[in-house]
């Protein structure tokens, strides 16, 4: 893996996409704050790597919460875009990550199924809202935490933070979950992405380890 700079690890480049591994803290995008983030870090690197003039396109096909670390994808065309956008709607990406939560889970692997509703930057579990669903099994039962890894198989807002704080195992330092302590890094890692290449079609799988 090459470096984007000290902290950020470039994980994919071609004419179409550009991957890269997010840290704990670094905001995904842009927002009101002017505070540092991944995507205007990444188009500094396209402009200044392919000496280009003017604007740079790319758009993130997928987000990470800022205390969230992990891979983030962009597209470098609008062709890339549309058909990366199609391939989440039809939810063909697979995305997995890892997750330390807090207490031991009843299970050593299952599914979660909930309806969420999204509301002032929080999520919770609500008939109303919509459908929900991840699949999960444990890596390491820890003393007080358990290490698992969860495969999304829906992308709602805040899913796997809200979902494992319904059933009581709040992610470590998700204090905004129920967690005990709060922390501005919680233990959630977004670790590999496996889709279709929207230009050659081949079958791509990113991974980022868990540092």
């Amino acid at each position: 893996m090459k470096c984007l700079d000290k902290d950020l690890k470039l994980l994919l480049v071609d004419n179409h996409l550009l991957a890269v591994g997010k840290p704990k803290g670094l905001l995904t995008q842009p927002n009101q704050t002017g505070a540092p983030n991944l995507e205007d870090l990444a188009k500094a690197w396209v402009k200044n790597k392919y000496h280009k003039k003017g604007n740079v396109f790319l758009h993130p096909i997928h987000r990470l919460d800022k205390p969230v670390s992990g891979i983030v994808l962009f597209a470098r065309t609008s062709k890339a875009l549309s058909r990366l956008n199609a391939q989440m709607r039809e939810r063909t990406l697979v995305k997995t990550y890892i997750a330390e939560v807090e207490g031991h889970l009843s299970e050593t692997s299952g599914e979660l199924r909930h309806s969420l509703l999204h509301a002032s930057h929080h999520a919770r579990v609500d008939p109303t809202g919509k459908p929900a669903h991840l699949s999960f099994a444990v890596i390491e039962e820890r003393p007080k935490t358990t290490l698992v890894l969860v495969t999304l198989h829906t992308g709602r807002y805040h899913q796997i933070r809200a979902q494992f704080a319904h059933i009581g195992h709040p992610i470590l330092g998700d204090a905004k979950y129920g967690a005990a302590q709060s922390s501005p890094q919680i233990a959630l890692h977004h670790s590999e992405l496996v889709f279709e290449h929207p230009i050659s079609k081949e079958k791509v799988t990113l991974s980022f380890p868990l540092r």
